[in-house]
């Protein structure tokens, strides 16, 4: 289960950077995660509510938006979002693809006191 190994770097992010800005708690943690980086994000939640206890994130809420495939054709230079499983550029037809973006996650917003 990677989403813990994801969860903590999230609060080695987080805490800190709250901690800096003179936040007693994280009331909530704003993600996006693409929709192919494998993470699936009620184990996600479940993670941070554990390695957060007796932490300034403890009780956070999670809110997570997903990004979608983003990609950019090799031939063309086009860049659009991908449509999972279908991998062609919708301006010129190449299957020469390259995924630029909807793999990954990242840390976008905290909600803090």
């Amino acid at each position: 289960m990677h989403e813990t190994a994801i969860a903590e770097q999230i609060l080695r992010t987080a805490l800190p950077l709250a901690q800096e800005n003179g936040a007693v708690r994280i009331l909530e943690i704003r993600l996006e995660i693409g929709v192919l980086s494998g993470v699936v994000p009620s184990y996600l939640e479940h993670a941070l509510k554990e390695l957060s206890r007796g932490t300034a994130a403890e009780g956070a809420k999670v809110a997570a938006s997903y990004v979608p495939p983003q990609i950019r054709c090799e031939a063309c230079g086009a860049e659009s979002e991908g449509r999972r499983g279908l991998y062609v550029c919708p301006v010129c037809g190449s299957e020469k693809i390259r995924l630029t973006g909807g793999s990954g996650y990242k840390l976008t917003d905290l909600l803090v006191e």
